[in-house]
């Protein structure tokens, strides 16, 4: 079964602490739901390996942008340190993104991109991709899809033509002064 993944990601045990918000975009550049995860107080530090390459993904102060774009087959998270320095961007290819009780999903399609901020890219899980078929998980058409996907994006940062990477930053802004405002707001 194709698995989804929430927004809000209210599932995640490691996050102690936070604030999240989200917004529906649209406009050229972008039409979508754009979420934020500020991870306030984690019960410890995620740390992922890249070859040689240790980062750190997740740990208190980190924010946390994903991107859901409307009928498109990918979602985007841009993740931030607590410095506000991006640390990587991730693209989950989807078989659809969509909404349910308010929250912004998307259907994995297990196979994924990372890009860092040297613009290294990294395809990762084709294994699952290839394992998903194999186990009648997925067909050849949402196989095919995954890795349709996955080349034209790949194609795209290459040229450094996804446009999504470039908003991350204006977005975080932006919910993060709805988030303030709302928490304002309330006291």
């Amino acid at each position: 079964m194709i698995k989804r993944k929430y927004g809000d990601r209210s599932e995640w045990k490691r996050v102690l602490k936070r604030r999240y918000i989200q917004t529906f975009i649209d406009t050229e550049k972008f039409r979508g739901y754009v979420t934020l995860l500020e991870i306030q107080k984690v019960r410890e530090p995620l740390f992922v390996k890249y070859d040689e390459k240790e980062v750190c993904i997740v740990d208190d102060g980190y924010i946390w942008l994903q991107h859901f774009p409307i009928e498109e087959r990918h979602s985007l998270t841009t993740m931030f340190n607590s410095k506000g320095k991006i640390v990587q961007w991730y693209v989950d290819i989807s078989l659809q993104c969509g909404i349910e009780n308010n929250i912004p999903w998307m259907d994995d399609l297990f196979l994924d991109l990372v890009i860092l901020p040297t613009g290294e890219v990294i395809i990762k899980d084709a294994d699952e991709l290839d394992e998903a078929l194999s186990k009648g998980i997925i067909d050849k058409i949402q196989y095919n899809i995954a890795w349709k996907e996955a080349n034209q994006l790949n194609k795209l940062i290459s040229n450094n033509d996804f446009d999504l990477m470039k908003l991350s930053t204006t977005h975080k802004e932006m919910l993060i002064n709805k988030l303030d405002h709302k928490f304002v707001d309330k006291n």
